[in-house]
């Protein structure tokens, strides 16, 4: 209770010292009504002409010259003159003022704060997405190295601690080392139970091998993984989350390339051997006509022999001789068929149709 007391205490104290002042929200509300009215940048010294380092009589005198300007006699029926000869005045004895000078001057190097609808604040860097997330990663990247740096010094000590207890339980509590490999048990720590035969062990056991000043770890399928403190996976920048990640998609995308680069000479392999059987069976396919033709052209040879035909002997009448028949009794194609001669009347007949 008295903690929560000092810290809401504490608090009070520090809202009052952060906490603006009445003299602190005239100047701002100065600054925003000479900006709204003289244009966004100005400043009590643009707007009289004189330079931040200007003495106080250097600004009395900017200041008369200023007001002759904009006395509202100056300046009848223009809209704001008495407004703006009224904030000339609460300016110049702003400036003209020690305290007030210091507290402008202030605001002036470090900005003034802007009104918010409750009060005037400063405004705030307001980070995007991307710088949110680098720092994201940033800040989540070195806590994962510090956690496995942490790891690292737990396991060494872990190791450390599993030799000496080996070590102890193989060479006696004088620590001397003796030859030949003896079998130990060492206990990993947790709650005690009871064994096989009924003796009380405290927490779970590994069996270890002791050979010399090695330590090993014996393996249910007999294998001896050894104990040192090189067993141990040091911190490592590569192995933080980001950066594993960034090399496990570049190695994954190296495989998908040696993959392709695979599957495309696979493929040009199987195209060269495709069509080298193509050019294979074109050529039997060649050797095959090229002995067919052979075959027609011995048996046409052939039949040509077999069939006895002359060559036909041109006539007068331009019609060929030869015979009409082949061999076997077929007719020969595109030679006219003969037409029997009619045979002549006889004379008697002839002399009978006469007397007729």
């Amino acid at each position: 209770m008295k903690i929560l007391l000092w810290i809401g205490f504490l608090g009070l104290l520090v809202h009052s010292v952060l906490a603006w002042t009445k003299e602190d929200h005239e100047i701002f509300d100065l600054v925003s009504a000479l900006e709204a009215s003289e244009g966004k940048g100005t400043t009590f010294y643009s707007w009289l002409d004189v330079s931040p380092s200007a003495s106080s009589k250097e600004i009395a005198r900017a200041y008369r010259k200023k007001s002759i300007v904009l006395h509202p006699d100056k300046n009848p029926g223009v809209k704001g003159a008495h407004e703006r000869f009224a904030r000339l005045g609460t300016i110049s004895q702003i400036l003209r003022n020690k305290e007030g000078r210091e507290r402008y001057d202030f605001f002036y190097k470090n900005g003034v704060p802007r009104w918010r609808g409750t009060g005037y604040y400063y405004s705030r860097y307001r980070p995007g997405l991307g710088s949110v997330t680098v720092f994201l990663i940033l800040v989540s990247s070195g806590m994962h190295y510090i956690i496995q740096r942490v790891n690292y010094k737990n396991d060494l000590a872990r190791i450390d601690r599993f030799v000496r207890e080996a070590r102890l339980a193989a060479w006696g509590p004088r620590m001397v080392p003796l030859e030949g490999r003896r079998k130990v048990r060492v206990s990993l720590g947790g709650r005690a139970y009871m064994d096989e035969e009924g003796n009380v062990v405290s927490g779970k056991q590994v069996e270890m091998i002791v050979e010399g000043d090695d330590v090993f770890i014996l393996e249910p399928d007999g294998s001896l993984l050894p104990l040192h403190e090189g067993a141990a996976s040091p911190p490592s920048v590569k192995r933080t989350w980001f950066v594993s990640l960034i090399l496990s998609f570049l190695g994954r995308k190296q495989e998908d390339t040696q993959d392709q680069a695979e599957t495309q000479t696979s493929s040009e392999a199987e195209e060269s051997q495709a069509s080298a059987g193509n050019r294979k069976q074109r050529r039997k396919a060649r050797k095959a006509a090229a002995a067919a033709s052979e075959g027609a052209t011995e048996t046409s040879g052939t039949d040509d022999i077999s069939s006895g035909a002359v060559t036909p002997v041109q006539t007068s009448t331009g019609r060929a001789g030869g015979p009409t028949m082949m061999a076997g009794g077929r007719r020969r194609k595109g030679v006219p068929r003969k037409v029997p001669e009619r045979k002549p009347k006889d004379k008697d007949n002839e002399g009978k149709s006469e007397a007729l």
